[in-house]
């Protein structure tokens, strides 16, 4: 395999991950902005037992997160900023395995660890100035 291919699959690969992070931090960010938190704490108990405006909160951080790690690169305005936002994800996940581990929830971080090892490898690739565009 020529280094050529190699960028090329290393690019794909990192385009694969950041919309599968980008399109579920969107469902989580959409979720927690518009739904009740009736329905929210269904599925997140934790959403019933914090300030609604903290859980709009970390749904606008979310989206913000999503936008991030897609729309500079896509459109090749500012394409520094997606490296920036996958170590905001990062950030992110950290802070969430905090908050369910202080509040005895350590069993369901293991979603946040994945995302973060995700979000690590966005980092990591879009550091390295792999094109964001094939040629």
């Amino acid at each position: 395999m020529t280094t050529q291919q190699k960028s090329k699959t290393l690019h794909i690969a990192l385009w694969v991950v950041q919309l599968l992070l980008a399109a579920t931090l969107l469902w989580a960010g959409a979720m927690k902005c518009f739904q009740s938190i009736e329905k929210l704490s269904a599925m997140w108990p934790w959403t019933g037992e914090i300030p609604a405006a903290f859980v709009k909160l970390t749904g606008l951080v979310d989206i913000a997160g999503a936008v991030g790690l897609t729309l500079p690169a896509a459109l090749r305005a500012q394409p520094k900023l997606t490296p920036i936002a996958a170590l905001g994800v990062i950030a992110l996940m950290v802070c969430a395995s905090l908050f369910h581990i202080m509040r005895g929830e350590a069993s369901v971080i293991g979603v946040n660890i994945v995302f973060a090892g995700l979000a690590a490898f966005v980092a990591w690739g879009r550091f390295r100035k792999v094109p964001i565009a094939s040629k």
